[in-house]
């Protein structure tokens, strides 16, 4: 699975990238990771690959990841204190990945606390299953309260098998699209590997991540890292992951 790429090597260096600005880093939360010596090992590992930023993304899915910021906040402090009890010097953060439906919607449009990144950036998805169908309500909503949606990982979405127009609607909305760095090396399948390659190349991709949640994605990011190929990918690619470390 990690050998799409052939076997020309490279010195593993996302330095260029700067910021990772979706991972499930922070421990109990979600489907990522569990623990804190977890995240801890993670973290200095992302960091020695290159990364100088790490926003944490946790789950916020109605009686299935019923975060918010009451739940996330304190585990951002709980890893900032190990992170220095480790002499681990990275700037971590923390925002949320919002499954878009009607209970986000209402939230929105109720004003209540969201949890956001950057310059009031965003970061939305939807299921696998099917299209959120108040995709585009939403949108809206956010962009009228002043925030920039960040679309997580279009790629994934099978339902729209690739459609360019279906992406390019969305940016016209005003919406960012994120790619996860491992559908560049085909870990999700031969599809989101070729729409994310595709996105990428169009110039149609704001942001990049490492959607990190265990070892898998580990492995797979040190693998994708170390391939001269996978870098070859971003030349002449503006991508703004580094704006994150303004």
């Amino acid at each position: 699975m990690f050998s799409l790429f052939g076997t020309k090597k490279a010195t593993p260096d996302l330095s260029f990238i700067g910021a990772d600005m979706h991972s499930h880093l922070l421990p109990g939360l979600d489907d990522g990771l569990q623990t804190i010596d977890q995240t801890v090992s993670y973290i200095r590992q992302l960091q020695q690959m290159g990364y100088q930023k790490l926003i944490c993304t946790p789950h916020i899915l109605a009686e299935v990841y019923p975060n918010s910021p009451a739940t996330i906040l304190p585990k951002l402090e709980l890893v900032r204190t190990a992170l220095l009890e480790n002499n681990i010097g990275i700037q971590v953060e923390a925002a949320a990945e919002y499954m878009v439906d009607l209970d986000f919607e209402n939230h929105v449009m109720e004003g209540k606390p969201l949890l956001t990144f950057g310059k009031s950036l965003i970061l939305i998805e939807m299921s696998y299953v099917a299209a959120s169908n108040n995709i585009e309500s939403a949108i809206f909503q956010l962009k009228l309260k002043g925030l920039q949606p960040v679309l997580a990982h279009p790629e994934r979405y099978n339902y729209y098998a690739g459609n360019i127009e279906t992406f390019q609607r969305f940016i016209d909305l005003g919406c960012y699209l994120q790619i996860n760095i491992l559908s560049l090396m085909g870990y999700y399948g031969e599809g989101p590997k070729k729409t994310a390659q595709n996105l990428l190349k169009k110039n149609m991709v704001t942001l990049v991540g490492t959607d990190m949640h265990h070892e898998n994605h580990l492995n797979g990011l040190k693998d994708l890292a170390s391939r001269k190929s996978f870098y070859k990918l971003f030349e002449g690619i503006n991508i703004r992951n580094k704006e994150l470390l303004l």
